[in-house]
């Protein structure tokens, strides 16, 4: 697989998957068009808002009503982000399983019937050395996953067949290695050591709910939001 990214995480200025924004027409006192020439307002036009946020993170910064999305490719749509998520899900966790099947499977869930036991009780009901162990080998797995590919060229196996891409907020650049990492370990470790439905829950609600940018909270951590591409 071809990356056309550069390694240093910085898109090329014809990336095709960086939206200029629009520059506002110079104002002045002679109206849209500028005063005329030679005139003693004449001065170089206010610099454009950055291109995917108006802010330092999702506020209004020093252009004031500026369109928080302005400049910025669509967000990804919440459906196709489940779907992605799910394609890479799936890639990782069928060979992991067959891998563990020699040694009994990752699976390995113990029965847990008493109404009175404390939380330690449940967990460690719950989980089994050998689950968690098979947790932490799932863990690595898929931060190292996610982080590879986020930080590659913002794209993940499952958001590259659905035409999606991770960007930085603040300037739209791929994501350098410690947001890739923090997004992928604020994903992947309450869903894997902990509460995995609740989190992904948690997550879903966020993306469909989140304003203005759909950000879930692993999003939230790094700073990164999810865009369509062409």
């Amino acid at each position: 697989m071809s990356n056309d990214q550069p390694t240093s995480g910085q898109p090329p200025e014809d990336d095709p998957f960086l939206k200029k924004p629009q520059e506002p027409e110079p104002q002045g006192p002679h109206g849209p068009q500028g005063p005329p020439s030679g005139s003693p307002y004449d001065s170089a036009p206010p610099p454009p808002p950055p291109p995917y946020d108006s802010g330092p993170y999702g506020g209004g910064g020093p252009y004031g009503g500026v369109d928080p999305l302005a400049g910025m490719p669509p967000l990804g749509e919440p459906g196709k982000r489940i779907l992605a998520r799910l394609i890479d899900f799936l890639i990782i966790s069928i060979p992991l399983y067959l891998i563990s099947l020699p040694w009994g499977g990752a699976v390995e869930m113990r029965d847990n019937t008493s109404s009175n036991s404390n939380f330690s009780d449940v967990f460690s009901q719950t989980y089994s050395a050998h689950q968690l162990l098979w947790s932490l080998i799932g863990l690595v797995v898929y931060v190292g996953y996610d982080t590879y590919f986020t930080h590659k060229d913002g794209r993940t196996i499952g958001k590259r067949l659905l035409k999606l891409r991770i960007a930085m907020l603040n300037d739209g650049r791929v994501p350098d290695t410690g947001a890739s990492f923090l997004r992928a370990v604020v994903l992947w470790l309450p869903a894997l050591l902990c509460c995995p439905c609740l989190w992904w829950l948690i997550n879903i609600v966020f993306m469909f709910t989140d304003k203005p940018y759909r950000q879930g909270l692993h999003d939230k951590a790094a700073k990164t939001v999810v865009v369509q591409t062409d």
